[in-house]
């Protein structure tokens, strides 16, 4: 299924040849009406039924309630599908959902079954969305108070900034009111405020990039171990070599998730203005000449592996314990 906002291309594939293409509305009942129809005009079972679509944000909700009445779905990395499914001259969303029809089928000994998350960790990820929305329109009023002050008549600017600063105001309320309810949510729930109490007791972890990683790794179940982790999230290097002519240090690869990136740059930012063994890593591996940036990755992806142990250990960190770098 290619999703959108209002309908779903849908391409029926069963290894030899297509069944049937269709369009569909994006909702609910229409999902279950299609899907009932196939199963009872080609006499399958759900679990002969295998229902592959790329990620596509929140349009994907409709679609993954099936997984409660016992259907198979797959949500797949769009990436995955594009970089699988050969060179394509033309695009429109009855192709795409062909590409996926057939992705599905031939690397189904790979799916990941999607199951819905925990009502808290939902509730976690729609506030934290909501939250950067705030925070991202705020950034831009305040930089309008900043950048325009020597480019407007006095009293033109007076009255902007006097509408800037009760915008800015309502929205750093709005923003005040989603934390408390952050907080709320995490304490209602038992596993969620260990896994967060966990968190902030290392060094560098604060509430932000805690409750980040809770959601990202949907309460520590969604990867392995922190290196699969430090890959999703950009800050495992991979070799970059090929014969004789091209051989460059090792590096970040651009495909990641760039918000928990950012946050988890914060968290080393503040790690190295802490004393401890971290930042006495930072100052030793600088002093040796090594690049600021390389040795803030390698402390970014210390921070993962730290996080993933205190989960898995079920104890805090212990702020006496050495760091040992490679």
């Amino acid at each position: 299924m290619d999703v959108s906002k209002e309908k779903l291309d849908v391409c029926l594939y069963d290894g030899e040849r297509i069944l049937q293409e269709k369009v569909i509305v994006n909702t609910l009942s229409s999902l279950q009406e299609y899907v009932f129809s196939v199963l009872r005009f080609y006499n399958l079972q759900p679990a002969d039924l295998l229902i592959c679509a790329e990620y596509t944000g929140h349009y994907i909700y409709p679609l993954c309630l099936l997984t409660e009445q016992g259907y198979k779905v797959w949500i797949e990395n769009p990436s995955e599908i594009k970089y699988r499914s050969g060179v394509s001259r033309a695009k429109n969303d009855k192709i795409d959902a062909r590409k996926i029809a057939f992705y599905g089928f031939r690397y189904q000994d790979r799916q990941k079954l999607y199951s819905l998350a925990d009502r808290s960790l939902s509730r976690l990820k729609a506030l934290t969305g909501e939250r950067d929305l705030y925070v991202v329109d705020r950034a831009k009023y305040e930089a309008q108070l900043k950048d325009q002050k020597q480019f407007m008549a006095f009293e033109e600017y007076r009255q902007k900034k006097s509408r800037l600063e009760k915008a800015i105001g309502l929205l750093d309320e709005l923003i005040d009111e989603i934390d408390r309810q952050l907080a709320q949510t995490i304490d209602e729930n038992q596993v969620l405020c260990r896994q967060y109490t966990l968190l902030v007791s290392i060094v560098g972890v604060g509430a932000r990039v805690a409750t980040k990683m809770i959601i990202e790794t949907n309460g520590f179940t969604d990867f392995e171990n922190g290196r699969k982790f430090c890959s999703h999230a950009g800050v495992a290097p991979f070799e970059h070599t090929s014969g004789s002519s091209l051989k460059t240090r090792r590096r970040v690869s651009h495909r990641a998730d760039k918000s928990i990136k950012t946050l988890l740059h914060m968290a080393a930012m503040a790690a190295i203005r802490t004393q401890g063994g971290i930042r006495e890593y930072y100052l030793r591996k600088t002093a040796e000449g090594k690049a600021k940036m390389l040795v803030l990755n390698a402390i970014r992806a210390k921070l993962v592996l730290t996080m993933f142990a205190v989960i898995k250990n079920n104890k805090p960190y212990d702020k006496n314990y050495q760091f040992s770098f490679a």
